[in-house]
């Protein structure tokens, strides 16, 4: 591809732009100071987007993971450039205000990929995220920019073992409420939380981090088989070693993100999702990837899909099993083959090949892990969405992790205007059968942040209290959420939603089976009181701020608002 006319002519690349040019000169100068050889600038420059940082389990083996991917793309002829962006793990700031920062740094993450590979003109990215909101921004960067991409997301962590329990971050907080009422003593919190999390990785349930990571692969924006591969393993090793030669073929197919990601696509992971009981985030996050590129997908394409698709995976937390079951049943591929009736099969992957060539073949697996499609777990997906006049544009609920005693259930509101004040309810015995835990003003504008609910649910499940009450707001839950928790109610509080009008004692039905939420008032009275709420301006940093003014709502997946939308 290289000019023989012009020795100041380097290559036909995106990042010659950089080299080529006797005007480019300073610029060949800054790249030889990092040590870059003449014969390197003929070469295509790969962007290793790594999300490494000591503080997060799921991020903390990055740094040795990306010289796995620098060999491959060496080995193939490029000339990797590594970066990192932020990672913020939602299990550390879970239950207090950190967890402001958690959605907001989804947009960070993209816009600063953004920064970085425009002010630098990379020919290609290989992503390396982690944990929750970290894969989707990663994704929504790869989308907008729409140059050759692969991910090779961290992994899961292998799964904790105490006495005879198998342990992940879910039963760690569920455990606090068992311990709370006497079930469990404090000296056995304390042995169990320092084995429940063995090593670096993504806590090993079917969370917001590793829903996100498995449609990396189900997208067809990873290697077969990556989405799974744990984080300690050798595999993810190979694999991230792969995914850097691939990337590098990549270029000179022009195979990029919105080839790959089309709305067919988004479908597919919607649907996969659905098989697997995957995270309540996905609502958000999937929309928001669509977004990028102007692709109509919305939450009702998950209402849509969720009574076409059945729950099969018996995964944590919704079932039994934790991921390294499922990654020894086949992964990813094996979900996908479960299911494949039910997808578009001729979308592409980072593979070069369509959907249905990967899954050519790949074996059936039918178990304890991977339930038939004949015969599944439950008969419809592992989400659901309601409306009514509680939820006028939507709510979102994990139905794969509700009991079917609380599919229907008629409640008294008890309303908070926090996770915290709810919190303290729970641990203070304040909370009796029949009543409903209506959390206001946690929302993305309200929150500012949408923050999760997950202490408040964790405390109900652990308490063996989610047969007796649930818990409805316009904030969200953990992708390891389990029980009668309705979240991303739209419109939030914050905008002047319905859920700003509740007030204690109102009767609220849920139904899930006829995806309703009902507020018990006439409408004039909704109305009436809707005209005279105080709003709620809880506190705000400058940064909260500036989210707090551009997000959309959550049926909208929490994006910001463009300049043409103010």
């Amino acid at each position: 591809m290289n000019s023989t006319k012009d020795p100041m002519h380097f290559k036909d690349y995106r990042s010659g732009i950089l080299t080529n040019g006797i005007e480019r000169s300073a610029h060949r100068s800054l790249l030889y100071s990092t040590g870059l050889e003449t014969e390197d600038l003929k070469k295509p420059m790969i962007a290793v987007v790594n999300s490494f940082t000591d503080m997060v389990p799921g991020h903390m083996h990055l740094r040795q993971l990306a010289e796995y991917v620098k060999q491959g793309i060496y080995e193939a002829g490029g000339i990797p450039r590594e970066f990192n962006t932020i990672a913020v793990c939602d299990g550390i700031c879970q239950g207090h205000k950190g967890m402001k920062y958690s959605l907001m740094s989804r947009e960070i993450i993209a816009d600063s990929i953004e920064c970085m590979i425009e002010a630098h003109q990379f020919d290609a990215m290989v992503m390396m995220p982690g944990c929750d909101k970290i894969v989707p921004g990663m994704l929504m960067a790869a989308m907008r920019l729409n140059i050759p991409a692969i991910f090779v997301p961290g992994g899961p962590m292998m799964p904790g073992r105490y006495k005879d329990m198998t342990l992940t971050l879910t039963d760690m907080r569920e455990l606090i409420g068992r311990t709370q009422t006497g079930k469990m003593t404090v000296e056995e919190l304390m042995e169990a939380e320092k084995c429940a999390l063995p090593g670096a990785g993504t806590c090993s349930m079917l969370g917001t981090a590793n829903t996100m990571s498995c449609f990396t692969e189900i997208l067809g924006m990873a290697l077969p088989g990556c989405g799974l591969a744990h984080a300690v393993s050798a595999k993810k090793a190979r694999i991230a070693k792969q995914s850097g030669r691939r990337i590098v073929q990549m270029i000179e197919e022009d195979l990029t993100p919105r080839k790959i990601m089309t709305r067919e696509c988004l479908r597919n992971a919607i649907a996969v999702g659905m098989a697997m009981g995957a995270s309540t985030n996905s609502t958000l996050h999937i929309p928001a990837i669509a977004h990028e590129a102007d692709l109509d997908v919305t939450i009702a394409d998950f209402d849509e899909i969720s009574r076409e698709v059945p729950y099969l995976c018996n995964i944590k937390p919704s079932g039994a099993h934790p991921l390294l079951d499922l990654e020894e049943c086949g992964g990813i591929p094996a979900v996908m083959k479960a299911i494949e009736s039910k997808l578009d099969t001729d979308v592409l992957t980072v593979t070069g090949r369509t959907v249905g060539e990967n899954l050519a073949d790949t074996p059936l697996v039918e178990n304890d892990v991977i339930f038939p499609l004949s015969a599944p777990k439950k008969p419809e997906g592992g989400l659901c969405i309601l409306h009514g006049n509680l939820a006028p544009d939507g709510a979102v609920i994990k139905k794969s992790g509700v009991k079917e005693s609380m599919y229907y259930f008629e409640g008294r509101a008890r309303v908070f205007h926090s996770m915290e004040e709810a919190c303290a309810a729970v641990s203070g015995d304040q909370i009796r059968q029949g009543d409903i835990l209506v959390l206001t003003y946690e929302g993305p504008k309200g929150g500012p942040g949408m923050r999760e609910m997950h202490m408040v649910t964790s405390l109900i499940v652990g308490r063996g209290m989610d047969e007796m009450c649930a818990l409805v707001t316009d904030g969200r839950f953990s992708g390891s959420s389990r029980g009668p928790c309705i979240g991303h109610v739209s419109p939030e509080a914050a905008a002047g939603g319905p859920i700003a009008a509740v007030q204690d004692g109102d009767k609220i039905i849920i139904d899930i089976p006829n995806r309703t939420l009902t507020l018990c008032v006439p409408d004039e009275e909704i109305r009436r009181r809707l005209s005279e709420v105080r709003h709620i301006r809880k506190e705000r940093t400058s940064a909260l701020d500036r989210y707090s003014a551009l997000v959309t709502s959550a049926d909208k997946g929490a994006v910001l608002k463009r300049p043409e939308e103010l």
